[in-house]
């Protein structure tokens, strides 16, 4: 990417596992970033600005000032109910791009994912879903979807506001971030940890399908990089990208991998599904002891985990592989190992004293 085509970034979600990846990559590439959150988090570089999505008055106070060239909407509010999650989750977009009507703005990249094609959580792999490796020509489900009403309002924007736009969809994101509520990495890492400590068998939660099929994963570190391709790309502006590792594996397989990383034999698979929102529930005060033991920096186990979301990610009743070929054909040809990227953040969560 030549400096010419490096602008001023506004991540809106910077503080969750997408938008704290992308910041660091964009400031190590020498960009100017504003890192948009209603609780922001220290990031070197990044100038932090909070504000709160769901309130226009507010946000519109908070970016007046800001002339952001690119935005990056990394961020969602989970609702009790689909509708619930259109209606916030379209507003928030609205809001934002409504807040910045008279900024310079070239292009906005949207982070959604593959509900696109399996549907809501509602509706999550039920009902008559497209063929795999799921690819972005693919119609939408005739179901309501929180990520459809985003788009929409990201495509009317862009037709208001004269600015290009990009449709991330990643598969589960594997990276660092703590608080975040859809993060399999660091709930792999918690629930390893205890049961190491505890004695616990080692077993993995999901359905037999995850377990046999092919699957793969998206490391945050890549998706980062596909944002500030896509976003500085001619030839990827107005387009919707599928963007994971380009690796596939079988859970049986990497289950063993992860295992070893932390000591552990794994357990035999037991043929179904033993969700962790049901072995890990009781989890709250052996996670506090393990802390208090080990010097750990965090005690609250909900900041750590989200049981349910790695449930329905490893609970799916059929095979889930994703095609890149759009992003290939335009020149984006990066690859990551996905074993590696869980093994890095382990690494680090251990480092930095989140696991023991």
């Amino acid at each position: 990417m030549s400096d010419s085509l490096k602008g001023t970034a506004l991540i809106a979600g910077a503080s969750g596992i997408v938008g704290n990846n992308l910041a660091r990559h964009l400031v190590s590439e020498g960009w100017s970033v504003y890192g948009l959150a209603r609780r922001p988090v220290a990031i070197t570089g990044v100038t932090p600005v909070s504000a709160d999505l769901t309130d226009p008055d507010a946000l519109h106070a908070a970016l007046s000032e800001l002339a952001p060239t690119h935005v990056f909407i990394t961020t969602w509010m989970r609702q009790a109910t689909e509708a619930e999650n259109c209606r916030v989750n379209g507003a928030m977009v609205r809001n934002l791009l409504a807040a910045l009507d008279s900024a310079p703005l070239r292009h906005v990249a949207l982070v959604t994912g593959l509900k696109h094609y399996l549907g809501p959580f509602e509706a999550y792999g039920k009902g008559t879903l497209p063929q795999t490796p799921f690819r972005e020509d693919q119609d939408r489900l005739p179901v309501e979807n929180f990520y459809y009403v985003q788009e929409d309002e990201v495509f009317a924007a862009a037709k208001r506001q004269k600015f290009g736009w990009s449709v991330h969809r990643p598969h589960t994101i594997v990276g660092y971030a703590l608080g975040n509520a859809m993060n399999m990495g660091v709930t792999l890492a918690v629930y390893a940890s205890l049961c190491r400590e505890t004695g616990r068998p080692f077993l993995f939660p999901g359905s037999p399908q995850q377990w046999n099929g092919l699957t793969d994963v998206t490391d945050a570190r890549l998706l980062a990089r596909h944002l500030a391709w896509a976003s500085t790309h001619p030839a990827a502006t107005d387009t919707a990208f599928n963007v994971v590792n380009g690796d596939v594996f079988r859970w049986s397989w990497m289950w063993e991998r992860i295992a070893h990383w932390f000591g552990l034999d794994p357990a035999p698979y037991p043929g179904t599904a033993t969700p962790l929102e049901e072995q890990m529930v009781e989890d709250g005060p052996r996670w506090a002891d393990l802390v208090q033991r080990h010097g750990l920096v965090e005690a609250d186990l909900d900041r750590l985990v989200s049981p349910w979301h790695t449930d329905a990610d490893l609970g799916r009743p059929i095979e889930v592989i994703t095609d890149m070929a759009r992003s290939r054909r335009l020149g984006f040809l990066d690859y990551q190992p996905s074993d590696d990227s869980f093994l890095d953040l382990f690494g680090r969560l251990r480092a930095e004293r989140v696991i023991p």
